[in-house]
């Protein structure tokens, strides 16, 4: 089937469940799933630097894969797991290195080079080729991750699953993300960011450049090159004035230089932890 007619039972079986019950419609659905599986669809496509189309039936396909999909038990050695999804197969051959115990959930593609220590790749993600998902970062699911981005240690990166037209977390190529810092409710990182450790956006997130005479503030997108960390601002209240979290545009990395350089200097120069 052409993706064209894949979306069209999507979609019809998405609005009449009980289509489930058609082997043509558990097909589609599967068929889907597989397709993300290889890279061959993508939850969400890159139209122009910034702007990304939410496949909406995409991610109706997964939603509905789970009532596809049977629990079945698995074993890796002595570690068993009861589960609808099976892991990830093939990765010797697909070039993707992945550390015990970082796991790799079918549905979600993982291009050659990338590297997973023992992190979590969702159902629907997709992680670009060079790449490392480090220790006890999770991507989740349809989270799209650029390419030779870094996530440090612990980075949660949310899944969006639902409602299935809301844009997954997007974090586009050459982006370096610091430990511990979270990104939901389908945020967009812009390429070659800088997101400094600790740093949690989401869609209400303030994030405020202040490397000007007046704060510029920005909600649910993250610029190109910005260099970002932690703040707090004060916010009135019934009971009084209290800090809330924000995120702050301290800088830009610099386009003169190369990609390692340019990050090595953004820590440096503005003494972000990572």
């Amino acid at each position: 089937m052409t993706d064209a007619e894949l979306q069209a039972i999507i979609e019809a079986t998405w609005a009449d469940r009980a289509l489930l019950g058609e082997s043509r419609n558990r097909e589609a659905v599967l068929e889907t799933i597989a397709r993300l599986d290889r890279g061959a669809l993508r939850v969400a496509t890159r139209r122009a630097p910034g702007d990304w189309l939410t496949h909406a039936w995409v991610k109706q396909a997964v939603l509905l894969y789970f009532g596809v999909a049977k629990m079945e038990l698995s074993h890796a050695g002595p570690i068993e797991f009861f589960d609808k999804i099976p892991l990830k197969r093939g990765l010797a051959d697909a070039g993707v290195r992945v550390v015990p115990p970082g796991t790799i959930r079918y549905g979600a593609f993982v291009e050659r080079g990338a590297i997973v220590m023992p992190g979590y790749v969702n159902i629907g993600a997709y992680v670009g080729g060079g790449s490392m998902v480090d220790t006890w970062a999770t991507v989740g699911s349809c989270a799209q991750i650029g390419r030779d981005c870094h996530l440090s240690g612990g980075v949660g990166i949310g899944g969006v699953l639902e409602p299935p037209g809301a844009q997954p977390v997007i974090v586009e190529d050459g982006c370096f993300i610091g430990s511990r810092a979270i990104i939901v409710e389908g945020v967009l990182v812009e390429a070659e960011a800088v997101i400094g450790a600790g740093v949690t956006l989401t869609a209400s997130t303030a994030i405020l450049d202040v490397t000007g005479t007046e704060p510029k503030e920005y909600r649910g997108r993250v610029p190109a090159r910005s260099v970002v960390i932690p703040g707090m601002r004060s916010k009135q209240f019934p009971a009084g004035e209290f800090q809330v979290p924000c995120a702050l545009i301290i800088g830009q990395r610099r386009e003169s230089t190369d990609k390692k350089t340019s990050l090595n200097a953004a820590l440096r120069d503005f003494q972000v932890a990572v």
